[in-house]
């Protein structure tokens, strides 16, 4: 039987698993160039064992996958996620080391000023608005929960800067709770490339890669994405003869 132009044996995993770094693909993983597009699936079968075949290849190139915004707790880990819109994570994380000394405590945050708060941040970017929702989010967290960041989406959306995204990435990585797909950049760019969506809306995205993904791999599958896309699946300049998902690929820009 053949699965999107892959021979089924193919599909067995690497005897060589990564042990890495997990932010970086497995030396295995430079395997064949990379060929031309692979055929689509035509069953509900063979689209199924693609994805498995995804989640392996994902699963050989970053074991070890974790989230890269450095944190001790949840309440850190929703201060880096709201500090990371529309910035890097190594800035954020090049900041928040200083910014936790400064306000080790929620109710710190909480009763700062948002414009000393705002300048503390500054290079992360729209710094006032961001300074804005971390304090915000201190006051609900502290006024509203008992100084606990909530373990669950419905509470976790009624605190400031906390969209679905920024909830998925709390509840995920600090309490191991899969509601949902941390839905990113990176992750709605390579879901459409592997065509696991073809919706543009995070939303829509996230509602199909929960349809596709097993529950069990939703945390892992978003930390897995986001490093393949900083790693090799990078937008302008695609690694593909190094990635593993290469022949299960339908992306019409494969080199």
């Amino acid at each position: 039987m053949i699965l999107c132009g892959l021979p089924k044996a193919q599909l067995k995993p690497s005897s060589k698993s990564a042990t890495k770094s997990a932010h970086k693909p497995t030396a295995k993983s430079a395997t064949k160039p990379a060929t031309k597009s692979a055929a689509r699936p035509k069953t509900a079968a063979d689209r199924a064992a693609r994805v498995q075949f995804i989640l392996q290849a994902l699963g050989e190139m970053y074991p070890d996958a974790t989230c890269a915004l450095h944190h001790s707790n949840a309440w850190e880990l929703l201060v880096s996620t709201i500090l990371s819109a529309q910035c890097t994570d190594k800035r954020v994380n090049e900041v928040t080391p200083g910014l936790f000394r400064k306000y080790p405590t929620v109710a710190d945050f909480a009763h700062a000023s948002q414009a000393e708060l705002a300048q503390d941040i500054r290079s992360t970017g729209f710094f006032n608005n961001k300074a804005k929702s971390v304090i915000g989010a201190a006051r609900k967290v502290l006024g509203d929960f008992g100084g606990e960041v909530p373990r669950e989406m419905e509470k976790l959306l009624t605190v400031p800067g906390a969209a679905r995204k920024t909830a998925n990435v709390v509840l995920g990585t600090a309490f191991g709770i899969a509601v949902g797909v941390v839905v990113d950049t990176h992750v709605m760019r390579i879901s459409r490339r592997l065509d696991l969506t073809k919706q543009s809306d995070p939303v829509k995205i996230e509602t199909d890669l929960m349809k596709l993904i097993p529950r069990e791999k939703w945390i892992l599958f978003s930390h897995q994405v986001i490093l393949h896309g900083r790693a090799l699946c990078v937008a302008r300049n695609p690694r593909c003869a190094e990635c593993r998902i290469s022949p299960v690929c339908y992306a019409k820009d494969k080199v």
